[in-house]
């Protein structure tokens, strides 16, 4: 028997691209900022939320949404739950966000991501497969590309990939796994692959939220080695809209690099929140650096720009300040997330 919650607030107009669409990993930070985007562009669609709700997975993301809004608590690796719920709901679409995400949780165990990431993409995939889903999109990472030099040109579609990371690995070979269905039996799939994210409820072991969360109760601020690390960072709501554009005009077997144009080393970050804060530098926490911590990742986006008419167009200045209010002003939000094994998990990455 499915596990099915209903949201009961209706919404009005409609959509004939996005009709009745699965979801996974929509609890989390990116996934429920995707059914809020798609709820609020197609607000007649169906959307299955799926989830297992691990740590990083919460339905304070999901409250409020309308009744065509259904939530499903599942593994992604349980095959007969997938068919179940993609039989019940006859879903067309399917949007695969459902992942273990952290390097640092990766370097500390690494059963996990390939569980979750290797093994569930597959069931994932044959599920969908048997229903003859009609659209499917990969969500994955710009790190199954592995790292760059300062004066190396950014990532294209046709880099290879060599991933770092377990994380990463992991995720490197759940793309290899969607190639490999859409090469052997066609599947409808695509693979989307994106640069770091911020913003509202994102889980406070990454990066910026980890430092707001700091630097508002006055706590140390730890950077990774001399916080030199350049990373390419987009607001989630241009990802979300990069997402939409993918499942509804993309290629069928074609992948897309999506990101933010904005580069910044991770010491940048911290000081910058440090400054919306008001808080002192004196903070700030240099700690050793984590094993093969991947030095750059820079996304080039033309193929997304001319093919699909996608750019960011959240500036990170205002993205940043935009999220350390939506951190303000949800600190019931934050104090909910926060649970004891996240506690445990800080103290013992970075004491």
């Amino acid at each position: 028997m499915l596990n099915v919650r209903r949201h009961d607030h209706p919404h009005a107009c409609g959509s004939r691209t996005i009709m009745r669409i699965l979801v996974t990993g929509a609890a989390g930070f990116i996934g429920s900022n995707f059914v809020r985007y798609i709820l609020n562009q197609h607000p007649s669609c169906t959307i299955v939320s799926y989830d297992a709700l691990t740590y990083a997975g919460n339905l304070e993301n999901l409250k409020n949404l309308p009744k065509n809004h259904h939530f499903v608590h599942g593994n992604i690796c349980d095959s007969e739950l997938l068919t179940k719920t993609i039989a019940s709901f006859d879903v067309q679409q399917v949007v695969h966000f459902a992942a273990e995400s952290h390097v640092d949780r990766s370097i500390m165990s690494t059963e996990p991501f390939t569980q979750t990431n290797i093994v569930g993409t597959q069931r994932l995939l044959d599920a969908a497969k048997a229903a003859n889903i009609q659209r499917f999109v990969h969500v994955s990472t710009d790190e199954v590309y592995g790292s760059l030099s300062l004066n190396d040109a950014p990532f294209t579609e046709d880099h290879p990939i060599v991933p770092n990371s377990p994380y990463a690995a992991s995720k490197a070979a759940s793309d290899l796994l969607v190639r490999s269905y859409i090469k052997t039996f066609d599947f409808p799939a695509m693979i989307t692959r994106c640069s770091n994210n911020y913003g509202p409820y994102q889980f406070p072991e990454k990066l910026i939220p980890l430092m707001v969360h700091n630097a508002r109760n006055g706590k140390s601020l730890p950077v990774y080695g001399a916080g030199d690390n350049i990373r390419d960072w987009v607001h989630v709501s241009d990802h979300c809209a990069a997402i939409a554009m993918v499942l509804t005009r993309g290629e069928l077997g074609e992948v897309y690099n999506i990101g933010g144009n904005r580069e910044l080393t991770n010491i940048d970050i911290v000081k910058k929140i440090i400054h919306h804060c008001g808080a002192n530098e004196s903070l700030i926490e240099y700690v050793t650096d984590r094993p093969g911590h991947d030095f750059r990742y820079a996304m080039d986006i033309q193929k997304i720009n001319t093919t699909l008419g996608y750019s960011p167009c959240m500036s990170f200045e205002d993205g940043l300040a935009s999220t350390i209010e939506w951190y303000k002003q949800n600190d019931t939000w934050l104090t909910t997330v926060m649970s004891g094994e996240y506690r445990q998990y800080i103290k013992e990455q970075y004491q």
